[in-house]
This record gives structure tokens, sequence and C-alpha cells, in this order.
């Protein structure tokens, strides 16, 4: 208990927490007047409604009193709370000051209309303080110095409360007993609830102060693998050209052919860890294309730089899609070299088209090695371990397929993927029609 009588928010997050309980509070005010003056107006409506029954009431004169005292409270509330919420000119204890009186308000009616129908009698009234309790407990946050005050208040008021009312002086000292108790519990619930408010704030904090470090750390991360990765470009082409030219002197040179692949191969990792980079970086420029017309560009290019057979089936299809060109070039590079890579060079590739209501499907087929029931789920993720050898034995970082479905997914498309182990791959990338 004394834990949470001395808790205070830790110093790095008291200020922002303190902000953020004075907006929360006086939002409170606003819900909780609405729902008084709903109530109080609907009590006041029924009244004139059924009026000669109405007065017929025991005490009527007092409860029709206190009625009007709660429409006015709860009216006055609700509007300096709207203002408060929206309004420069108010300061934090401002807003502060009159989320206290609120809740005093609050507090002082509910003991009011207890006090009436109990027959002005306070022992009756300890059901409603209760109520009270739990209500300022659940709905406020509010520190030591402010619930003390209206503890003592309402404790105050109902001690005042037993002048009226003959009773012993045995039940005035139990009354007056219960009262401080019943002020202790309210105080207790209060810092209960205004501690968990608290920590659930800071930890909320500590998470987003975590997300930015990650933040930061990814975004140094990129830079770092980025510029490193640049830098490397330069001294692999030069060795590449090296090895070109030792090459072009013997084209049998085995250890050129080495050299060459093995600097052709840095080449590509390396443009794929910078487009992994990039893809987290920049928004996609898209310009409407016609889709037959762009994968036909592509697969003459293919068809002159690679002894394979490319089937295109168009299918009559006619259609324009909103594309980044390069980008989605290097979608369809990437599935059509892994076909060409786990399927033996008597083997076509197959590309075609297909349509499916406001879809356009791109299919990219082998009929190599296909993919194991247990890569499939893995085959999309970066770093991949689904990676594998090509049969030639081309080697992979499990980039490749990761950055395509993050390219066709800055498309708003889909890069599926139905694969049958020794009978082939297919890919199909649906693409929005334009």
């Amino acid at each position: 208990m004394l834990k949470l009588l001395t808790y205070k928010t830790p110093a790095k997050f008291a200020a922002a927490f303190k902000e953020f309980y004075i907006t929360t509070n006086l939002k409170q005010v606003k819900v909780l007047s609405t729902a008084i003056l709903v109530i109080t107006i609907l009590t006041r409506i029924i009244g004139i409604a059924f009026y000669e029954e109405a007065i017929k009431i025991t005490r009527y004169t007092e409860y029709s009193l206190g009625n009007w005292i709660q429409i006015a409270g709860a009216t006055l509330f609700f509007t300096l709370s709207k203002i408060a919420l929206t309004s420069p000119k108010w300061s934090s204890q401002h807003k502060k000051t009159l989320a206290l009186f609120f809740i005093v308000f609050v507090l002082l009616i509910s003991f009011g209309v207890s006090y009436v129908v109990s027959t002005y009698n306070t022992k009756n009234n300890l059901t409603m303080f209760m109520i009270g309790i739990v209500a300022v407990s659940l709905f406020f946050a509010l520190e030591l110095k402010q619930i003390s005050t209206i503890a003592a208040i309402i404790v105050l008021v109902f001690v005042l409360g037993m002048v009226i009312p003959k009773i012993t002086f045995q039940d005035k000292m139990m009354n007056v007993f219960a009262a401080i108790t019943l002020g202790f519990i309210l105080i207790y619930f209060s810092r209960y609830s205004y501690y968990f408010k608290s920590r659930h704030f800071v930890k909320i904090k500590e998470l987003e102060e975590k997300n930015a470090e990650i933040e930061h750390l990814n975004t140094q991360k990129e830079e770092i693998l980025a510029s490193v990765a640049h830098d490397l470009r330069n001294p692999l082409n030069n060795i590449q050209a090296l090895s070109g030219f030792l090459l072009a002197e013997n084209e049998h040179n085995d250890e050129a052919k080495m050299i060459s692949n093995a600097a052709k191969q840095a080449k590509e990792i390396i443009n794929d860890l910078i487009e992994t980079v990039k893809l987290d970086q920049t928004n996609l420029k898209t310009e409407k294309q016609d889709i037959a017309a762009y994968l036909t560009k592509i697969i003459q290019k293919w068809k002159a730089n690679s002894k394979r057979e490319f089937l295109f089936l168009p299918n009559d299809i006619e259609a324009d899609v909103y594309l980044n060109c390069s980008k989605l070039e290097r979608v369809i590079d990437n599935l059509i070299s892994n076909g060409l890579k786990f399927s033996n060079e008597d083997k076509p590739i197959e590309i075609s088209l297909t349509q499916q209501k406001d879809k356009i499907g791109i299919v990219i087929k082998d009929f190599g090695i296909g993919i194991p029931e247990e890569l499939k789920e893995h085959i999309f993720h970066q770093f991949s371990k689904a990676g594998r050898q090509g049969l030639q034995g081309e080697k992979s970082i499990g980039l490749g397929l990761h950055i395509s479905k993050r390219i066709v997914e800055q498309h708003a498309g889909k890069l599926i993927v139905n694969s049958v182990e020794n009978e082939g791959t297919t890919f199909t990338i649906l693409l929005p029609v334009a």
C-alpha cells in the first residue's frame, strides 16, 4: 500500500504523462457530463409528462431542485470541457482544475440523490459513496494530493450530513468512522488506478523509444550497406573487365572464366542488396503500358541472349497495366533466370498471359526440378534458407524472390507460386488492370 501511495511516474516520462492524463481526464469530463445531461433531461421530461403523479412523490420538491442542479451543472461542465479541449487559451492548470471540480460535482450529486432518498440519513448513503469511489477511480487519473483533497471534501460533507437526521451519538460515531474508512478506500483505489495507468503509459513510451532506436539502427544499416555495396562494385567491374581481356586472348582460360563468373555473381549479390535498400526508401513511379507489347520486348531480349527456347502465349489479351518498367522487368528476369537455373537446357521456358476479371496474370513456367514442399513457405523470405544451387552450380543468397515479391506488391499485385517436385514450377504475377 505504501508503494502505491508514494508512487511517482519516472521523471523521464513524468511531464508527458501529466499532459496525457490532463487531456484524458478532460475527455472523461465531456463524456460523463453528456451522460448525466441525457439522464437528467430524460428524468425531467418524464416528470413533466406525468406531472400529476410525480408531485405526489415524497420530497418531490427536493428531487426537482436536485434535478435542475444536475442539468445546470452537467451543461456547464460539458460546455467548458468542450471549449477547453479545443481552445489553446486554456492552460494545463485550468484543465486540471476543471476536471477536479467535475469529480467533486459527480460525488456530491450522487451523495445528494442518495441523501434525499434515505430521508437524510447518512448511514444509508454508503452504497452511493462506493459507486462514486469506483467511478472516480475507473475514469480519472489523479495525483495523491488531488485525490486526498477530494476525499477530505467528501468525508466532510458526509459528516456534516449527519446534522439534520435525529440519530444516536453511537450511530454518528459509526458513520464518521465509515466515512473516514471510505475516504481511505477512495484514495487507495485511485492510487491503484493511477499506478497502472502510469505504468501502462511508461511501457508504451519505452516501446516507442525502442522502435525509434530500431528504426534508426535500420536506417544506419541500410546506409552502410548501400555505401559498401556501391564501393565494391567498382573493383568488381575492374576484375570482370580484366578477366574479359584474358578470355579474349584465350577463351579456354579456365582460371579467367572462374574469375569472371565469381565477379559476375558478386555483382549480382551487390545489386540485390542495393535493391533491397531501395525498396525501403523509395515510392514506386508507374506509367500505363500495354502488357503484351511490354512482355514481347523482354522475351525478345532473352531470345537474343540465350540459347534456350522461350514460348510466349499472349492468348489475344489486350490490356493496359500501370508499371514501373525497369522494376517489373527485374522481377520477370529473375523468375526467368530461376527457370533456366533449375531446368535442363533442352526444356523450354513458357511465358503466357491470363486475365481474371480486373486482374492480369503474367505466368512464367519451367519444366525443371520444382520446389520441395518443405521449402515452399520460405522461398519469399529475406535471405531465405530455401536458396539452392542451380543445376550448373549457380549459387543464391535468397534475396531474388524476396525482392520480386516486394516489387510486385508495390504494384498492388500478388506473386503466386505453384510447384510440383520433378515436374516444374509456375510463378504467376497478378496485376490490376489500368
